[in-house]
């Protein structure tokens, strides 16, 4: 979990230092917002190909490695001469997030009892709501007080822990099933329902994380917040997706996808009653709430789905 939590803060914190990071390397707010994008396409093109071409790595061998590439990735990010270097070393970390929860979970689940298998998955994703709850508000506190460079080496020294942790910890041999192909994983993209899942991904959070990867800037300038503020609105928004991903699960489990329809459609509106009530610092407050609670309140139902 401790990996995952690193991994997911990596992720999220750069939200939060978004202006810091502007500032210093004297580019627009909107050209920063690469080190958000960049990451997330790294993770998400990276995950296929990579867990593909690793199948034949020994598995306590590809988690050291891939937690050796994240924290080199975050050390790169640390002394980075220029914004091209920091995109680069974004990049090249976040290949590390897809691979790691592409084979994190399955490895988990092959280390406990059959019955304990699916408390040892979720154990494994609760890293990452557990990141958006403290460890991106932590690292935002962190970059305003000292400098962002502070954030990545914090979160580097995360990856140290956790590489060490799997070393001591982990069993040298792991019996998994290998992961497929690249043909084989090209294969599901004819399954139209897979593909319907995908598109609900791809539309739904690209909504909210578009939104959201210009928070800090936006709770500035628009909605009149002090930069101070920003890790505790960061952990307000926390703790409504923590809260939000436990009773999603509730509701999930009686019917998953009229769940997902209203789900999504509450996400909307409230993208767009955000558009609104951006001006308020109470209406703020109160629509980055109801949005935390949507964010990963759809995922059980897409996995039920």
């Amino acid at each position: 979990m401790l990996s995952a939590y690193g991994i997911g803060t990596t992720e999220f914190v750069a939200v939060g230092i978004l202006p810091n990071i502007a500032l210093d390397m004297g580019i627009d707010i909107p050209v920063a917002g690469l080190v958000v994008s960049l990451y997330a396409l790294g993770a998400t093109v990276g995950a296929p190909v990579l867990t593909a071409l690793t199948g034949r790595v020994p598995r306590k061998t590809l988690l050291l490695s891939l937690m050796a590439l994240f924290t080199i990735g975050n050390m790169v990010a640390a002394t980075s001469v220029n914004y091209g270097a920091l995109l680069g070393a974004r990049v090249v970390t976040a290949f590390s997030h897809g691979v790691f929860f592409a084979i994190g979970a399955t490895i988990s689940a092959s280390l406990v009892s059959h019955d304990r298998r699916a408390s040892a998955i979720a154990m494994v994703f609760s890293g990452l709501t557990i990141a958006i709850a403290t460890g991106a508000p932590i690292g935002t506190l962190v970059g305003q007080q000292w400098g962002w460079r502070t954030t990545f080496w914090m979160v580097a020294g995360l990856g140290l822990i956790s590489f060490i942790g799997i070393a001591l910890l982990l069993p040298r041999t792991i019996n998994v099933d290998r992961p497929g192909s690249l043909r084989d994983q090209a294969k599901v993209l004819s399954s139209g329902r897979l593909l319907i899942a995908f598109s609900m991904n791809l539309f739904g959070y690209g909504g909210t994380f578009v939104a959201f990867t210009y928070l800090a800037p936006l709770l500035e300038q628009i909605s009149g917040f002090q930069s101070s503020s920003i890790g505790k609105i960061l952990f307000l928004y926390g703790l409504s997706v923590i809260a939000g991903n436990v009773i999603g699960g509730r509701i999930a489990n009686l019917k998953p996808i009229p769940v997902l329809v209203v789900f999504f459609t509450l996400q909307a509106l409230g993208l767009l009653i955000f558009s609104f009530t951006a001006y308020s610092q109470v209406g703020t407050l109160i629509t980055l709430a109801f949005l935390g609670g949507l964010c990963f309140a759809n995922v059980p139902g897409l996995h039920l789905y």
